[in-house]
């Protein structure tokens, strides 16, 4: 899967240093495609990325706010079935304004 061109998909000025932090902290997650992808409509899913991503590498705390966020973007992303973890990742640090940690 092309990650930059997945990102910019709907990021069009992303900016590609920050989506290669993004997949050398996913590393070998995005090897298997089911862990590249999220699947919005597993709830599951959506506590890995409110948990790992949000809370753990992102550093938020405020549980709403992270949930409002990943329903938005799962929004935004609702045409794609299968939608890149890394674009997910990328539109979620992009809404809290927290692309420079990472």
């Amino acid at each position: 899967m092309d990650h930059v061109a997945a990102v910019k998909k709907y990021a069009p000025k992303a900016d590609d240093q920050k989506i290669a932090a993004i997949v050398k902290h996913l590393g070998i997650a995005l090897h298997h495609r089911d862990s590249s992808l999220v699947a919005a409509s597993d709830p599951s899913e959506l506590k890995t990325v409110h948990d790992s991503w949000c809370k753990k590498k992102l550093g938020l705390t405020d549980d709403a706010a992270i949930d409002a966020a990943i329903k938005k973007v799962a929004g935004i992303m609702h045409g794609d079935h299968d939608k890149s973890r890394v674009a997910f990742y990328y539109l979620l640090a992009e809404q809290f304004g927290k692309l420079d940690t990472l």
